[in-house]
Formats: C-alpha cells, sequence, structure tokens
C-alpha cells in the first residue's frame, strides 16, 4: 500500500456511494467539515488511520483503496448521457466515478491481453441515416440482423461496461479516451432497451467524436445530437432495404411483435422505425403506439431476447481463473470492492 492518501479516490467514493458529506459524517462519527478537509486538502491534512478505517468501512470500500495511484478524470462535458434530463446530479455524478473506476478495470485487462483495436469511422457532419449505412458497409454486415451488438461493439474496439444503478434512469453514456471507445450500459434495462441504447451510443462515438454537443453554446444542440443518436440507432438496427424487404398485408399489433424479432428490437422502435420509412400512416402510427402502451409495452417487452453480456470478459475471466486470478483476487489486486467489479464486467452483483 502506498503511503500518501489519495483525497480524490476518496471523492470516487463518495460519489459512486452516492452519499453526501451529510450522509457519510453519520455513517463513519466524523463531522462534515473533517470530511471535506480531507477530501479537498487532504495531502496536506491525511486522516488518521483510525479515522480512515470509519470511512472505509462507511462507504465499503478496502482502506487500501485511498492510498493508491491517482485515478484518470472524466469531464462531464466529454460524455454522452443517453437520458441526462432524467438523472439527478448525485445518479450522473455516481455514473461518472464509475466510469473513472472501468480506467482501473481496463488497465488491468490491457496488462493481461491484446484486445482488438478501435474500428470505428468518425462520420462528423453526416446524416444519421446514412452514418448507419456507413458503418454497416464499413464493418461489412449488409442488411443483415445483429444477434449481438455488445460482442460486435467489442469485436471492433469498443470498451463495453455494465452499470447497476437500481434505478431506470440511467440508461447509458459513452465517451471517447485516448482513441478509445468506451459504452457503458444500465443492465436494468430490457434486452431491447439495452440493444438500443448501445446503438445509440455507438452512433454519438461515430457522429460527435470529439466534438461534445453538450458542451456547446448553441440552443438545442443537446436535444439535436440526441436525435441525431436516435435516428442513427434506428437505422443501424433497423436498415431501410430489410424493413422494406418484409412483405405484410395489414400491419397489426401482432405482426409487429413477430417482426420485431427478427432484429430484436422493442415493439415501440420498430412502429417509429415503420413510421419514418412512411411504411405506416399517421392514423396507424397512432393506433400502434396506443395499443402498445396499453398493452404495456411501454416497460414490458413481450417475447423478450436474452440479455447480452460481454464476450471479452467472458473469455478472459476464465483464462484469469486458470492463472489463480478469481474475480476476488482481481478485486483486491485492484483494490476496489467486489460489487463494483462485478457490476462492470456484466456479473451478478453478488457472489457466493
Amino acid at each position: 500500500m502506498h503511503e500518501l492518501f489519495n483525497p480524490e479516490r476518496l471523492k470516487i467514493a463518495r460519489l459512486r456511494r452516492k452519499m453526501s458529506y451529510k450522509t457519510l459524517a453519520e455513517l463513519s462519527g466524523l463531522t462534515t467539515k473533517t470530511l471535506s478537509k480531507y477530501e479537498n486538502d487532504g495531502i496536506k491534512n491525511p486522516p488518521t488511520p483510525e479515522s480512515m478505517t470509519k470511512v472505509a468501512k462507511a462507504l465499503q470500500y478496502p482502506v487500501s483503496f485511498f492510498y493508491q495511484d491517482e485515478i484518470d478524470t472524466l469531464s462531464t462535458e466529454t460524455v454522452s448521457f443517453r437520458a441526462l434530463s432524467k438523472m439527478t446530479a448525485a445518479q450522473r455524478d455516481a455514473a461518472i466515478s464509475a466510469g473513472r473506476l472501468s480506467f482501473v478495470i481496463e488497465a488491468f485487462i490491457q496488462k493481461h491481453f491484446d484486445l482488438p483495436q478501435p474500428d470505428l469511422p468518425d462520420l462528423r457532419n453526416i446524416e444519421s441515416e446514412m452514418a448507419a449505412e456507413a458503418v454497416r458497409e464499413h464493418w461489412g454486415l449488409g442488411n443483415k440482423s445483429i444477434k449481438n451488438l455488445v460482442h460486435l461493439l467489442e469485436s471492433k474496439g469498443v470498451r463495453v461496461f455494465s452499470l447497476s444503478e437500481n434505478t431506470l434512469d440511467v440508461d447509458a453514456f459513452s465517451f471517447w479516451k485516448n482513441d478509445i471507445p468506451y459504452i457503458f450500459l444500465n443492465n436494468k434495462k430490457s434486452a431491447e432497451h439495452s440493444r438500443f441504447d448501445a446503438a445509440h451510443e455507438l452512433g454519438h462515438l461515430v457522429l460527435h467524436k470529439h466534438a461534445s454537443p453538450f458542451d456547446s453554446d448553441e440552443p438545442n444542440s443537446s436535444r439535436s445530437a440526441e436525435q441525431e443518436a436516435d435516428d442513427f440507432a434506428s437505422a443501424f438496427l433497423m436498415p431501410a432495404s430489410s424493413v422494406h424487404a418484409v412483405s405484410f398485408d395489414f400491419l397489426s399489433l401482432e405482426t409487429i411483435i413477430e417482426m420485431k424479432k427478427f432484429w430484436a428490437v422493442s415493439v415501440l422502435a420498430l412502429i417509429v422505425r415503420l413510421k419514418r420509412l412512411r411504411l405506416l400512416t399517421e392514423w396507424q402510427y397512432r393506433k400502434l403506439m396506443q395499443e402498445a402502451s396499453t398493452s404495456g409495452f411501454r416497460k414490458k417487452e413481450p417475447f423478450s431476447v436474452q440479455k447480452e453480456k460481454s464476450m471479452v470478459f467472458e473469455k478472459i475471466l476464465p483464462m484469469l481463473a486458470e492463472d489463480g486470478i478469481n474475480i476476488k483476487t482481481m478485486a483486491n489486486q485492484l483494490h476496489l470492492p467486489l460489487d463494483e467489479v462485478t457490476n462492470l464486467v456484466f456479473l451478478p452483483s453478488v457472489i457466493a
């Protein structure tokens, strides 16, 4: 363990646990003033071992976590959040902190394995539909259905991590760091919604690379970027040519449910796509959306597909285990709580 206390790591852990100074003070038995001093001036005024033990216990982090090297920063302005308007500041800060913890895991993986290099085209200033077609062509996908989007993204060098935020308000987010693309998916979502989130974030990565519209002075730039990413996701998952190729006599909700199975998308996403491709009239669109809502499909998906998990972690975790490094050993070596590691690598949060 390093001898020097790292105040920034205290901030990361506190934000990750969504704790205010007041809450942490109540749980640790220390004062808010003392905690603020540790976090903001901890290099000059480091905590005593006794105090740090109390803080670590309250945060459920190993004491050694707070005595390691700096973790790379992650600016809010560089992050694309799938549903920023729904999130509280605490939820946003917790998600950002999860992103920073992923850098620790990523460095560990890079040390032991060679991962695919990023292969994402830069499509800034390209219209969403055309951009989706360009990515499909670049990756040689044609117009076929994508069976496992997480596996596809990882094979193209995207680092995909999972989030267990216990809220549906934190959908997904993405960013570029050192020319490496990252995507984080909330595993509380249905498989279909998570796939759309992943495609949405891919849209941000190729359409808005290193030019975040979320830090722009232009009015509605964030809203416009979200719409562009939504349009990209829709076109990427449901290519126009393959949707047009489906023959049907009458589009009922039952027909939509059958059709959605092919692209593994939600009922609502398919209805919106059919409307955008002018395969539905305004009346048909409204009727189908009303029927889907009445059937509860906004909250629960019919004939839902299996949730996607990481191909990278499915492969490397058994290989590490062969070398005597199981998930608990890995967490210990990284000085991270077990739950933080399992949550990020698509594993259940409780492991026997």
